[in-house]
């Protein structure tokens, strides 16, 4: 029997990044919050020192910041035909648990998607005809602008002190910066960062064969910055230890560096640790949300009411407890019924490394980052008639890190161990570097989400089932990519270059990105999603959920960004519109 404790006014589910966010506008509206975080508290000075956190078998291999797959996994096929297994040790993906989440272990590369991206189903129709659209390919648009979007990416930028260069300033292109991004009010409240050698090789090559390539935008400080909020951050010192780590120099932008000085001291605030939500209840008509259930680490039960709950935990999270809490219809991939778990979709890489006899390089000298990037090939930047995909993604070279352990880029040819593997890595770690694709994935009627017959997990819950793999569009796509970035690896004029392209099925085995997409997708309409433009369910309206689960499919770029202008989105339509009036904000 669930102790049953006293009511709040908000609950949030999960708190890293959209957490911290929803928790600052809620309050700062007057209502008292409580963020429930299944994992412990986490801090800057006595959780990410730099006399430890530079560890790469702690942190890396050892997984210190991640999730427990014993406690939390899922099972995994490629196909429906297939029967999927347990996900026993992260590899692909690496969710994040404790406060603050994977605000902890981003890189820092932050991007506002290109306006076409929320409208990829009605722009690629009208511009190449409906018949460029497979039958099986399931993108839809957003319900929702890039025009809509761009002043909380902005309102996000400032706070996080995102160091970049402006590439449109309300229509007018800045020589310097990104000419294909959407028009922005300003610049970045930070000038970019230094550029080392490496990137600067491939800018100089890139500009050889007429592209226009530009410095990535960052949430590592180019220079000490105080956010809006009035918290400071200090300058990177380009120690390469940003993605998978967290920062102990205060010079990446985390919920921990930007937010919770402030939330933590508001009195109608109350955050809770290692506190596991198993289900959101409801009301006998199933029409309104009145609380969770969670389980603390004694495996006491408790049942926490509140007048509005904000689903705020990693995508694949969010969509596990509405799945286990029985809110929405489940998707059925074979009928096409139901949007729950629907339009699951991922990131697809590949690289090109480049190797110099003549040039010294010190790739230990980075952030996560640290880089420059061309976006001629992303989204629909280019034309793709006859080319049979839709979609496309940057490409960039990166100085994120040169960690001993995990940096060992070797020509081909090498052997896997060995006295001549160590003299190729010696050879080579100074001289060498990797150009990458970073590629979009479109939602395709097969790949989703659900829960597993089989397997569940420590608390007696099915585990979620994900099925996914890699289509014809993807893999002609990120081939296009692989392709473009040969070019521009020969242009730089190396001793040799190897390219890794993307073949065969998913693995789900390696590590690729932490960008999982959809499940719990935003529309115009409940026939085709699930949560409406401002991110509240159809069938609950005092429930909203925040994340990269609303993503209909997955664009070209980083989801972060998206994922933190969505949830101001949404935190300013519950503070101007929900509040004032409780129930849907859109009209089904």
């Amino acid at each position: 029997m669930a102790t049953k404790l006293p009511a709040v006014d908000a609950l949030l589910v999960g708190f890293g990044w959209t957490g911290a966010l929803m928790g600052q506008e809620l309050t700062d509206a007057g209502l008292n919050v409580l963020a429930l975080e299944r994992g412990g508290w986490r801090d800057t000075t006595t959780d990410f020192a730099t006399t430890f956190i530079q560890d790469e078998l702690r942190y890396y291999y050892r997984h210190e910041l991640f999730q427990e797959p014993a406690r939390e996994t899922l099972t995994f096929r490629n196909s429906a035909n297939e029967t999927a297994l347990p996900m026993r040790q992260l590899g692909s993906f690496l969710p994040g648990t404790g406060v603050g989440g994977a605000g902890i272990h981003w890189n820092g590369q932050n991007w506002r998607f290109l306006p076409s991206d929320f409208v990829a189903r009605s722009h690629n129709s009208d511009r190449y005809g409906a018949a460029a659209i497979p039958q099986d390919m399931a993108i839809q648009d957003w319900g929702i602008t890039y025009d809509d979007l761009e002043p909380y990416y902005d309102k996000w930028e400032y706070l996080c002190g995102i160091s970049g260069k402006a590439g449109n300033i309300r229509g007018q292109i800045q020589p310097g910066g990104n000419p294909f991004e959407g028009p922005r009010d300003r610049d970045y409240p930070n000038p970019p960062m230094a550029m080392t050698y490496g990137p600067t090789l491939f800018a100089e090559a890139a500009r050889d064969i007429g592209l226009k390539p530009f410095p990535a935008p960052s949430a590592n400080m180019s220079r000490a910055y105080t956010n809006p909020l009035g918290v400071q951050l200090g300058p990177c010192t380009y120690c390469g230890f940003c993605e998978k780590f967290g920062c102990g120099n205060y010079s990446k932008a985390s919920p921990q560096t930007t937010i919770l000085p402030v939330l933590l001291r508001k009195k109608n605030f109350t955050l809770k640790t290692e506190c596991e939500v198993i289900k959101i209840n409801l009301d006998s008509d199933g029409k309104r949300a009145v609380s969770v259930t969670y389980v603390d680490t004694q495996g006491e039960e408790y049942e926490q009411p509140a007048d509005l709950i904000v689903l705020s935990a990693f995508v694949l999270h969010n969509v596990h407890l509405l799945l286990l809490s029985g809110i929405g219809t489940p998707y059925d991939p074979n009928t096409g019924a139901g949007t729950l778990g629907k339009n699951y979709a991922y990131q697809i890489v590949s690289s090109v490394d480049v190797f110099y006899d003549d040039k010294i390089l010190n790739p230990f000298i980075g952030a996560g980052a640290l880089g420059t990037v061309v976006d001629e090939f992303n989204g629909d930047n280019f034309d793709h008639t006859n080319l049979g995909f839709v979609g496309g993604g940057y490409i960039a070279c990166w100085n994120t890190n040169g960690r001993p352990i995990e940096t060992h880029l070797v020509p081909d040819g090498t052997p896997k161990w060995g006295s001549k593997w160590k003299k190729a890595v010696v050879q080579n770690y100074l001289r060498s570097m990797s150009i990458s694709t970073h590629g979009a994935v479109m939602s395709h009627r097969g790949n989703h989400l659900d829960l597993d017959p089989t397997y569940r997990d420590f608390l007696g819950r099915p585990l979620m089932r994900m099925t996914f793999d890699y289509t014809d569009n993807e893999h002609k796509m990120s081939d296009f990519l692989t392709g473009k970035a040969e070019e521009i690896a020969r242009a730089m004029k190396p001793r040799e270059i190897r390219s890794n392209p993307r073949k065969g099925h998913y693995d789900i085995t390696p590590y690729q990105t932490t960008h999982n997409t959809g499940g719990a997708i935003m529309g115009s309409n409940p026939g085709e999603s699930v949560i409406n433009r401002y991110l509240q369910h159809w069938d609950v309206s005092n429930l909203f959920v925040m994340g990269s689960s609303a993503f209909p499919q997955n664009p070209g770029y980083n989801p972060t960004g998206t994922v933190a202008a969505l949830a101001l989105w949404s935190a300013h339509a519950i503070r101007t519109q929900y509040l004032k009036s409780p129930g849907p904000l859109v009209q089904a």
